[in-house]
């Protein structure tokens, strides 16, 4: 593993005026590369939320970088600001990849959290053909304040893409243009590459929460799903802990998956982590295996 080192840099401003979109300096981030923070980004679709950029060493605006657009941004950089003080390390796994000459170029963004989480990142079509028992259910159970994952994809679509793409040296394309998170955060990955398959042509679905509503992303899914020429889709389990039960969901998720023309090793990948539990841990551990098929040079992964 490489070791981290704090990278300081200058001040940098964004083209608009507005000093919620300020971007500053991560002073004090334990974080490889250089990273920079968007404080209280706003949004007229759902409430401002810091965003974090990664860019890697020696990044250059002369070309054109590949971006991954990271849920639950705060686990992904630095332990200090990671839910269970164990971040994923993105920026570490990036560097070591691109070193090693196996992937693309390639920028992070950090979405962090707000306190609607589950409201945000529950599929909303798929949420509103369930009946309304169901629905009573979950929102019993999880803290939601409202279903708002539509909303939530026009921020990242119609208002943070853009800026991102204006003020830091992106390839747009969707070809280059990659969500990812876990648990709840692989459904809404999920959900995004199925309502913008013209914005987002990758995701990866670490731990992916199927359970939530009785599978019924699953059935979404059936008619759902984005043209598997052009798209690829990782999806990952665990064995322990909350990950113990997922691999029902996910064999049926592969099904559909088969059936709608996708090829594993391909467009697709599942793979299975015996042993691991659902946490930053586990998703660090592997974090590697989802980055390459994403991003990798070569073609075919098993």
């Amino acid at each position: 593993m490489l070791k981290k080192s704090v990278v300081l840099f200058c001040f940098v401003f964004c083209a608009c005026s507005s000093n919620d979109k300020e971007a500053k300096p991560a002073a004090k981030r334990n974080v490889t590369g250089t990273l920079i923070e968007h404080k209280n980004f706003p949004s007229k679709h759902v409430p401002p939320r810091q965003v974090d950029v990664w860019l890697p060493s020696g990044y250059d605006a002369s070309k054109r970088y590949a971006v991954l657009y990271l849920c639950d941004g705060q686990n992904g950089f630095d332990s200090a600001t990671a839910h269970i003080g164990v971040d994923w390390g993105v920026d570490e796994t990036l560097t070591r990849l691109s070193a090693e000459g196996k992937i693309e170029d390639v920028i992070a963004v950090g979405v962090w959290n707000a306190p609607n989480r589950y409201g945000e990142y529950m599929p909303q079509k798929a949420y509103e053909a369930l009946p309304p028992s169901t629905r009573d259910s979950m929102r019993a159970r999880y803290p939601m304040q409202k279903i708002a994952s539509d909303a939530y994809l026009k921020f990242i679509v119609e208002e943070l893409k853009p800026y991102i793409d204006s003020a830091y040296a992106t390839n747009p394309e969707p070809s280059a243009t990659a969500m990812m998170g876990s648990s709840m955060g692989g459904l809404i990955s999920l959900y995004a590459i199925c309502e913008y398959p013209n914005v987002f042509g990758k995701a990866a679905c670490l731990s992916t929460h199927f359970p939530a509503g009785n599978g019924v992303v699953i059935d979404y899914l059936k008619t759902h799903l984005p043209d598997p020429k052009t798209h690829k889709i990782y999806f990952d389990f665990g064995t322990e802990t909350l990950d113990k039960d997922y691999e029902p969901y996910q064999r049926r998720a592969d099904s559909v998956m088969a059936q709608s023309g996708y090829k594993l090793g391909e467009n697709w990948l599942t793979r299975k982590f015996e042993g691991d539990d659902h946490s930053e841990r586990s998703w660090r551990k592997r974090l590697h295996v989802p980055i390459l098929f994403l991003f990798g040079k070569q073609t075919r992964l098993e």
